[in-house]
């Protein structure tokens, strides 16, 4: 026990130095592997090292909600489908932002406790040689900013799992109401913080994390349903500056760190996105593109446009007569968990000598690397899965482009409608293939509500139906066991 108190700062740094190599591997999905072994070792080095720095640990209080927690967490990840990966990690980011509020609650009770204790007894207590002890301004400050991260991060992650998982609570808000009531949230949460962090008035602190509180609720409740990627990996960077903000709170440099490598990767994977997007943060935070979206979308669902059908047999017979062949998967693969059959279509494309590629967007799916993760986790080869910025240039020369249940990210309307939302946003160009195919179960809008000009290109056959049924099928038809 002394060894590991004595050699704590050195197993801290052990444990630093493997949460940066588990970012370093998780770049990457031929080391993600191997970066998510990291992290756990990591972290287990950090638990297990706090629990011999810290005088008077209560060990039975600590492990019991371990051991609940853990078996809550082995039984979600065990049953928790792919579709429901979003906003399950909206979900586990609320509860980072609820352990910082939590947290700093305690440590201003504990304070009070001992400073009342200290007033109580000060004459006996000045008789052993015990000095009056208590928390610092630079303290209030790290609680300050701790709690009020940490409450807006629980309440925006709440209301983004609510979103994503299509709650009936989670309603998009709207109106010239909503900037004004964020303002006013906001300001007057920095003046009850403030008040709290110059004068120790509890009430001020209360307040402060109250309206902390309803602000996080209404700062992401206007947001449309397109910018949720954007915002899921926003909240991811929140919870880690709640996390390290508490760690300066507990004098814990491996809190510290960890908090600050999330909170950093997480800001700059945020930039990312929007840089796809073609949108700055503060657009997507408080401009409410998608909501004007989805409004435009509404009047132009009053306009019938013609579009072009076919079936399964149909698309089996282009492809295996087509030199190349690019697959753009989207959301509707996750929700037909159609993954699987999709690289089998690949597989029997290629003993068929077509050159079959996949083309990833960005912000594709409802979270960061959504569509990388169905492709990792059916075994497509990484050689096949290239980015947006590597595969644009080949689409002029692909035979056929099959789009599964994408929208946004591959809507012309970003490249040559200024009025629409979307325009400006990056795309995969797949309307410049010369056969486009796309699998969907109706003409219903995308996430972000806008209808999309390539489903009624003269280029384009739409296939109708569940994604892993019509891809089981085009399969048979390329074959030959579908005629």
């Amino acid at each position: 026990m002394e060894f590991i108190r004595e050699c704590a700062g050195w197993f801290y740094l052990i444990g630093a130095i493997l949460f940066i190599l588990t970012l370093r591997g998780l770049s990457s999905p031929k080391t993600a592997i191997r970066g998510n072994t990291y992290g756990m070792v990591a972290m287990a080095i950090a638990v297990v090292t706090t629990f011999f720095v810290v005088d008077h640990v209560v060990v039975w209080l600590i492990l019991v909600p371990m051991v609940l927690g853990a078996i809550v967490g082995i039984s979600r990840a065990r049953t928790v489908p792919m579709t429901q990966m979003p906003e399950t990690v909206a979900l586990m980011h609320s509860l980072v932002g609820l352990s910082a509020v939590l947290i700093a609650v305690a440590a201003i009770l504990h304070n009070n406790h001992l400073v009342a204790l200290f007033s109580e007894n000060a004459d006996v207590l000045k008789h052993a040689g015990i000095e009056e002890s208590h928390m610092s301004k630079v303290h209030f400050f790290e609680l300050f900013v701790g709690c009020f991260v940490g409450a807006i991060t629980f309440t925006a992650s709440l209301f983004a799992y609510g979103k994503l998982a299509a709650k009936k609570w989670a309603k998009t808000i709207s109106g010239g109401w909503v900037k004004p009531l964020q303002a006013i949230l906001f300001i007057v949460m920095l003046g009850c913080g403030a008040y709290f962090f110059t004068s120790g008035n509890m009430t001020a602190f209360w307040l402060m994390t109250v309206f902390a509180l309803a602000f996080g609720w209404v700062w992401i409740a206007p947001v449309g349903g397109g910018d949720m990627p954007v915002v899921v990996s926003l909240l991811n960077s929140f919870s880690g500056w709640a996390a390290a903000g508490i760690g300066f709170t507990l004098e814990n440099n491996m809190l510290i760190v960890a908090g600050s490598l999330v909170g950093s990767s997480g800001a700059i994977l945020s930039y990312i996105m929007c840089k796809a997007m073609n949108r700055s943060i503060i657009n997507v935070l408080f401009g409410g593109a998608m909501t004007s979206g989805a409004a435009a979308a509404t009047q132009g669902a009053q306009v019938e446009r013609n579009h072009r059908s076919g079936s399964a047999d149909d698309a089996g017979f282009l492809m295996s007569n087509a030199d190349s062949v690019v697959i753009v998967p989207g959301y509707g693969m996750a929700q037909g968990r159609a993954q699987n059959a999709v690289k089998e279509l690949s597989i029997v494309l290629k003993e068929q000598g077509v050159k079959v590629r996949f083309a990833i967007h960005p912000v594709a799916g409802r979270m960061p690397g959504h569509m990388n993760v169905l492709l990792a986790e059916a075994d497509v080869p990484y050689e096949d899965i290239l980015e947006m910025d590597e595969i644009n240039s080949d689409f002029p020369a692909t035979d056929v482009v099959l789009v599964i249940g994408a929208n946004d990210v591959v809507n012309p309307a970003a490249k040559d409608n200024p009025n629409s939302p979307i325009y400006g946003m990056p795309i995969l160009e797949a309307y410049k293939a010369r056969t486009i195919m796309v699998i969907k179960r109706s003409m219903a809008t995308g996430y972000a509500g806008l209808d999309n000009d390539l489903f009624y290109d003269e280029k384009t056959m739409m296939i109708f139906g569940d994604a892993k049924k019509v891809v089981e099928d085009m399969t048979k038809s390329v074959n030959g066991s579908g005629h």
